[in-house]
């Protein structure tokens, strides 16, 4: 059986933080505001995975007034995910994911990227699929005051 979730996400950027995406740090100054290192990529991933299994969304397992979750890195959030994924039974299939910024470009990152989350997820990094555009200065994302993520996920009966 072939199961679809999608998840989405989006954080503001601030000075003071380090700026993740994909679980790879970019050399920026600045980055997002969140409870987690706010990695929307990975958050949107994680989102999608959830709901392809059934299993509700990323604030109900890691809320963001839980102090355990405060600063955690959300490549250690995606592993708790794939936890639950493996013990419902299921696989990962294939992720498509869409990051919409301003800043940075990620076309220098985006190979990097698709390294990471194919391990995260324990799959072929030929089943990773990373894709980026402006808002051409449209909105907080275009005025380079936020960065969202659009995710799909295919899961499969393990």
């Amino acid at each position: 059986m072939l199961l679809l979730g999608i998840g989405y996400d989006i954080h503001r950027l601030v000075e003071g933080r380090k700026l993740f995406l994909g679980g790879i740090e970019f050399d920026s100054p600045v980055g997002l505001l969140g409870h987690s290192d706010a990695d929307v990529v990975l958050h949107a991933i994680c989102d999608a995975l959830l709901g392809a299994a059934a299993l509700g969304d990323i604030g109900e397992h890691f809320p963001d007034d839980d102090p355990r979750w405060k600063g955690i890195s959300s490549a250690l959030l995606t592993g708790k995910v794939m936890e639950l994924i493996r013990e419902k039974g299921l696989k990962v299939n294939n992720v498509d994911v869409m990051v919409l910024a301003q800043r940075p470009r990620l076309g220098p990152k985006k190979g990097e990227m698709r390294q990471k989350v194919a391990q995260l997820l324990g799959i072929s990094p030929e089943r990773v699929n990373i894709k980026a555009t402006t808002m051409e200065g449209l909105d907080a994302i275009g005025r380079g005051e936020a960065i969202a993520t659009q995710a799909a996920v295919t899961l499969l009966s393990a």
